[in-house]
């Protein structure tokens, strides 16, 4: 059910569809689709009311929660780009991407932080994924042209100063069209996303793709290997993307860890090269098998995925 213009109406389309089937939770909440157009365009108005419109741009600096993910389909549908920030960043660290950003809004948990000039909401007190329930006014999504900036990504920050990757929508649907195609993805599809909300990778293959071709995406807090499968049996995924260490800290799991992955697909493994052998310790032992990919935050995170 890929969009026929851009993302920013994906939220409509699917709630339109089949509004009581499931979207998007986390530890917290569970959202249906009909539920989570209804909070993005809460949150539009909210942004709408502080003055936010097309060519702006929100920052978020939260850790992986549904929030993060309403704010940005609220960002696209009032025209703005949405800059996910680092929640581990010192504030001055985070103050720098927002004012290189020219960010008007962010979103953020835990302590505050003081930018000149950039409205803060601390999501403890006005929580996006409980407001009420009801779009009034927040209005359809704007029309946006598929060349109009979505995501503001920083990257980079190990070799220099972080720098800003400007992915427009057209480059995203793109994006989404590819890693959909190559996995497979269809409806049936259930995502459980253990990768960080602020890295493309996470945004795009663990949310953006499922969501696009009609799944749906559990998000999950801070990985840990000692729970990881425990969540596999509760959520009951079709598969999950994670990168070679969280792989070797699965695979090193004592000899009477053996836990039902009947649900999954395939994982996916990105970011860096995977051994031959922790690829074969890995699906010996759990059964699902590796699709690699490789990619670049600048041009696409599934520049190439080898076939499931």
């Amino acid at each position: 059910m890929m969009p026929t213009t851009t993302l920013a109406t994906l939220p409509d389309e699917r709630a339109a569809l089949d509004p009581t089937g499931p979207c998007i939770d986390d530890d917290r909440l569970a959202l249906t689709n009909a539920e989570f157009l209804a909070r993005v365009s809460a949150t539009a108005a909210m942004l709408r009311a502080s003055g936010v419109g097309a060519g702006d741009v929100v920052a978020t600096m939260l850790t992986n929660r549904v929030e993060l993910v309403v704010v940005m389909f609220a960002a696209w549908r009032v025209g703005a780009a949405l800059t996910p920030i680092n929640p581990s960043l010192t504030a001055g660290e985070a103050a720098f991407q927002i004012e290189d950003s020219s960010a008007r809004v962010m979103f953020h948990e835990g302590a505050a932080l003081d930018v000149p000039g950039v409205a803060i909401v601390d999501v403890a007190t006005v929580d996006v994924a409980t407001v009420p329930a009801t779009p009034v006014g927040g209005g359809p999504a704007v029309a946006t042209a598929p060349d109009t900036l979505a995501l503001l990504i920083y990257t980079s920050g190990t070799t220099g100063k972080p720098k800003g990757v400007m992915l427009d929508h057209a480059n995203l649907t793109s994006m989404v069209g590819m890693i959909t195609e190559a996995l497979g993805l269809t409806a049936a599809d259930r995502c459980l996303l253990i990768l960080p909300l602020f890295h493309v990778n996470g945004i795009l293959v663990s949310v953006l793709s499922p969501l696009a071709a009609g799944g749906c995406t559990s998000v999950t807090g801070r990985f840990s290997p000692s729970t990881f499968f425990d969540t596999v049996e509760a959520v009951r995924p079709t598969f999950f993307s994670a990168v070679p260490a969280i792989y070797a800290m699965l695979s090193a799991l004592p000899d009477d860890v053996d836990p039902d992955t009947s649900s999954v697909r395939f994982a996916v493994c990105g970011a860096a090269p995977m051994p031959a052998e922790l690829i074969a310790t890995f699906e010996q032992r759990y059964g699902p098998p590796i699709v690699e990919g490789y990619g670049l935050s600048e041009c696409t995170c599934a520049a190439t995925i080898n076939p499931i």
